[in-house]
């Protein structure tokens, strides 16, 4: 038995750092959404083994990949007797701030717990990807959310306005840990949440640009400069709104304009490689 399952990438269209947690997190605040970037992951029932191969020469096949975590934590936890095979074709960059990874945790979950008929809910599964890491709740439910804590609790919102999206990958990745180390949470700038539901919540775009805003961005800029100038870039050739996803370095811009996201496109494609023009998913 084989089941197909999309993992797509999610993108920060607010967030917030609230504070230092005890346990070493940090308390955060965000509004998020999936686009229509997105890995392939194909699951086949074995025997026993749990097994994953990939098209990309990046990531480990081993015990230290995300999503043999996840379905060796699903195995353990309903003590299932047979195994999987894993094959991932990578299509959202590594180390972005797309949650590549958590989105792929995410679509083990929901497809093993069809081809193991598990019959767990949306929300148990979410509850078993927070073991694994803080984006995996809301990339289990994959709709436009408002996700508070250190990312497990999610709330869905409506559909965010219908627009296009471009998403640029600067070459040089960042790790998380990197951004949130040594961090001045009381430094930081907070952004009006409240308003950007608001607007998804009434269905406008206008409304909704004016508040986005990534509070991490300035830490990872220090790290990689050119997040800033991709940003500018994509405001000078006319996206609405520009901001940095997750902890970085992906920049992404919105319009609601078809000719203009080509024309975005276009102009970035001269500043670096891995330029996307997508739509969010509904």
């Amino acid at each position: 038995m084989q089941i197909m399952e999309n993992a797509p990438a999610k993108i920060n269209l607010c967030l917030n750092v609230l504070s230092k947690r005890e346990d070493g997190f940090h308390e955060m605040e965000m509004v998020m959404t999936t686009i229509d970037l997105s890995d392939r992951l194909t699951f086949t029932i074995q025997e026993n083994d749990i097994t994953v191969d990939s098209n990309s020469s990046f990531m480990p096949l081993d015990e230290r990949n995300i999503v043999v975590k996840t379905a060796q934590l699903l195995k353990e936890t309903y003590h299932i007797d047979a195994g999987v095979h894993i094959y991932i074709d990578k299509i959202i960059p590594i180390a972005a701030g797309l949650g590549g990874g958590s989105s792929d945790a995410a679509a083990t979950l929901r497809a093993l717990n069809q081809l193991w008929k598990l019959d767990l809910s949306l929300e148990q599964l979410a509850e078993l990807g927070e073991r694994i890491g803080s984006d995996i709740p809301f990339c289990v439910y994959g709709q436009t959310a408002y996700v508070t804590g250190r990312g497990e609790k999610v709330k869905p919102l409506p559909s965010f306005p219908s627009c296009w999206v471009i998403v640029v990958k600067p070459f040089k990745g960042i790790s998380s840990w990197t951004v949130f180390k040594d961090l001045d949470v009381d430094s930081l700038p907070n952004y009006s949440i409240d308003q950007l539901v608001h607007g998804i919540e009434h269905e406008s775009f206008d409304e909704c640009i004016r508040y986005v805003g990534n509070a991490l961005e300035e830490k990872a800029s220090q790290q990689n400069p050119r997040i800033l100038t991709v940003k500018e870039k994509m405001l000078e050739f006319g996206a609405e709104a520009a901001l940095m996803s997750g902890t970085g370095p992906t920049v992404f811009g919105l319009t609601q304009n078809l000719t203009k996201a080509k024309r975005i496109v276009n102009g970035l494609k001269g500043f670096c490689k891995e330029v996307y023009l997508v739509r969010h998913l509904n």
